[in-house]
């Protein structure tokens, strides 16, 4: 009963309660307001390095030819605030009132593995393939791009892999059967609706920080504690991911960003025995996470590449005339 309490812990997470406050309040506010506004802010680009800014943008919007948008797309008037899906609605919103609501868009929201048929806003999407319909933008972020301030060493965490997260995927039962209970471990599933034998105690992202590392696979499309455990002390312990959203998961460096194991799981202890002994290296790849989510931060340059991103989407949709 206590463990399920945690799940109400505040601490190292976003303000939930500002930001729906913050979104709902912006419903208010005039589109006509934001409009008048895009081209200064396109303008702010001078401000920063415009081939990052490029290569970000066509990294998120791979689309290389212009092409007709279909029937099925809406007008950008016609994304409404609904019951369900609301922070993919509010994080949409708060790029698209810049631009003009009759432009037409398709809009996939949820934990989207496939390729659409037409071009998308998307949250996820498949890292290998043509991948281009699948435009990402940054949704849900309330809940995925949550960074953390750990004040803790490397060298005084646990030399142990934690791990603990929902586990009805296929591949994360796999993880559990092959290391519940291994010397180098201590992991488990939260949920308590199948495999009762490996439900372990939940425990905050505090409780994490003290392992020198954690355990980040992927779920129904990413690893969506990748984010805060890469701005931590700790290493982030995983596969080669497959998907990917605006964290750019396709672009991490094994065993440079993150430690690297098998897809098959097969080397996770050698990999954990290599870098208790390997401290220094341990440590490499601590510094070149926290220098790849450094370039995150900047809330003014990520407002930018968005609405450079969206703009992008309606120009190789044919509708650039009418973005003005």
């Amino acid at each position: 009963m206590f463990s399920n309490f945690k799940r109400l812990s505040f601490k190292h997470k976003n303000n939930k309660f500002w930001y729906y406050f913050k979104n709902n309040a912006r419903q208010f506010i005039p589109t006509s307001i934001f409009q008048k506004r895009l081209e200064q802010k396109l303008n702010s680009i001078q401000e920063f390095d415009s081939n990052y800014i490029q290569k970000r943008v066509d990294y998120y919007n791979q689309l290389d030819e212009i092409c007709e948008i279909s029937e099925n797309a809406q007008p950008l008037s016609g994304l409404k605030l609904g019951k369900k899906m609301k922070t993919y609605f509010f994080d949409t919103y708060e790029y698209i009132r810049y631009f003009n609501q009759n432009l037409k868009a398709s809009f996939l929201f949820g934990d989207v593995i496939h390729i659409p048929d037409e071009p998308s806003f998307v949250k996820s999407r498949p890292i290998n393939g043509i991948i281009k319909n699948s435009v990402l933008l940054n949704l849900d972020k309330v809940r995925h791009f949550l960074f953390v301030n750990d004040k803790k060493t490397f060298e005084s965490k646990k030399s142990i892999l934690l791990g603990r997260s929902k586990a009805h995927q296929p591949h994360r039962i796999k993880f559990l059967e092959m290391y519940f209970n291994h010397p180098l471990c201590d992991i488990g599933q939260v949920n308590t609706n199948m495999n009762q034998h490996f439900i372990a105690n939940r425990m905050t992202i505090s409780e994490h920080l003290d392992y020198k590392y954690i355990l980040c696979l992927e779920g129904n499309d990413v690893a969506s504690n990748l984010k805060w455990v890469m701005s931590s002390n700790s290493l982030a312990v995983m596969p080669k991911p497959v998907y990917e959203t605006w964290f750019m998961e396709g672009s991490l460096i094994p065993d440079f960003h993150y430690v690297h194991i098998k897809d098959d799981y097969s080397d996770l202890e050698e990999k954990l025995n290599y870098y208790n002994t390997h401290t220094a290296e341990a440590l490499k790849i601590v510094e070149n996470a926290h220098k790849y989510i450094n370039q995150f931060k900047n809330k003014k340059q990520e407002d930018l590449i968005s609405l450079l991103v969206i703009k992008k989407y309606l120009k190789m949709t044919g509708q650039e005339n009418d973005t003005n």
